[in-house]
């Protein structure tokens, strides 16, 4: 089944997030709507669930996304609501920011995954493994995926010690390390057991 025709004829948008397995930083989601021409041109251009991309695709594709989407937009759930809210709950309200920025709105909001976004009058389904079988949902992820690489880059320059230019925030042996040497910063993630483990850093 050619997952893409879903919705034909309406304005679909495919959601995703990325970050939800990172100790540092917050959850990013991205929505994006295509025509059926873009679909086929980014198809064809390469775009695809965003772990099997290099840096430099990426980065190129984010750009197509960008230029031939009806509609993009970025939705985050900080560090804060990540503690409160739990991560998988944090993950979906990101989703729906990144919905509801969207200039144009959509009538069918394709998820990745298996959780519907809570509270959302669009109608909406999900997709497991939807970031490698919906070009919509694979261009959300590559969307999301370089906005929040931009930001930890950025992170890492007032938090050098955390290697998290490499890391992007996961738990590498590296990070683990720092954490042991200089405890936690405010962009940790308390709830995640590696953090509770350190305390707040000294200064």
């Amino acid at each position: 089944m050619d997952l893409d025709a879903l919705g034909r004829g309406q304005l679909v948008a495919g959601v995703d997030e990325v970050g939800r397995g990172c100790w540092f930083g917050p959850v990013v989601a991205a929505a994006a709507i295509l025509s059926g021409e873009a679909i086929a041109d980014l198809r064809e251009a390469g775009v695809t669930d965003s772990k099997r991309l290099s840096v430099k695709q990426r980065s190129r594709l984010a750009l197509s996304v960008g230029e031939s989407a009806i509609a993009c937009s970025i939705g985050i759930a900080s560090v804060r609501e990540i503690d409160r809210l739990n991560i998988l709950q944090a993950s979906l309200l990101a989703m729906k920011r990144a919905i509801l920025k969207l200039q144009v709105t959509p009538q069918l909001c394709l998820i990745d995954g298996n959780q519907l976004v809570p509270d959302l009058s669009i109608e909406q389904k999900t997709i497991v493994k939807g970031d490698s079988r919906v070009t919509a949902i694979a261009a959300a992820s590559i969307v999301a995926k370089v906005w929040r690489d931009t930001l930890i880059v950025r992170l890492a320059k007032k938090y050098p010690e955390y290697d998290l230019e490499n890391n992007k925030g996961y738990g590498t042996k590296k990070h683990r390390l720092a954490l042991q040497k200089y405890g936690i910063s405010p962009q940790h993630r308390r709830s995640f057991r590696p953090c509770q483990l350190h305390g707040d850093r000294l200064s």
